[in-house]
């Protein structure tokens, strides 16, 4: 367990159950949970229906955690973003590309799942290298 490492910021929303907002794993690995658009703040969901709001918030939570860990955008390898609806793609992804250029973008996969935590829009995870 010593090459295990939680990772916690009141920056993010909190976990809602038996999980960690990151994990950084051997030294070198940085596995951020699932993040929905929650303001860490209130616990309120941001941007209603909004999938361009819903978004932003998830990339400043993703943000926060990332910073948390010593991390940035760049660190980040690969994400795994879940859309209630992939009639959302388009606009998550705009808001998505403001925060990774596409030559240096990190692997992804785009899934559109039947239901998300909260009745979300979306929710994004990922790995990133740290040091």
């Amino acid at each position: 367990m010593s090459n295990i490492r939680v990772i916690s910021t009141d920056n993010a929303p909190a976990p809602v159950g038996p999980y960690n907002q990151a994990i950084a794993a051997q030294g070198q690995l940085l596995f951020i949970s699932g993040q929905i658009p929650l303001d860490p703040k209130t616990g309120q969901l941001v941007g209603d229906n909004d999938i361009s709001q819903q978004t932003q918030q998830v990339m400043k939570n993703i943000e926060a955690i990332l910073k948390a860990a010593e991390a940035n955008w760049q660190s980040v390898v690969k994400t795994t973003v879940f859309l209630s609806n992939l009639e959302n793609f388009a606009p998550m992804n705009q808001v998505y590309a403001q925060y990774f250029p596409e030559a240096t973008a990190p692997a992804r996969a785009c899934v559109e799942v039947s239901r998300l935590p909260k009745d979300v829009l979306v929710e994004i995870e990922c790995v990133a290298v740290i040091s």
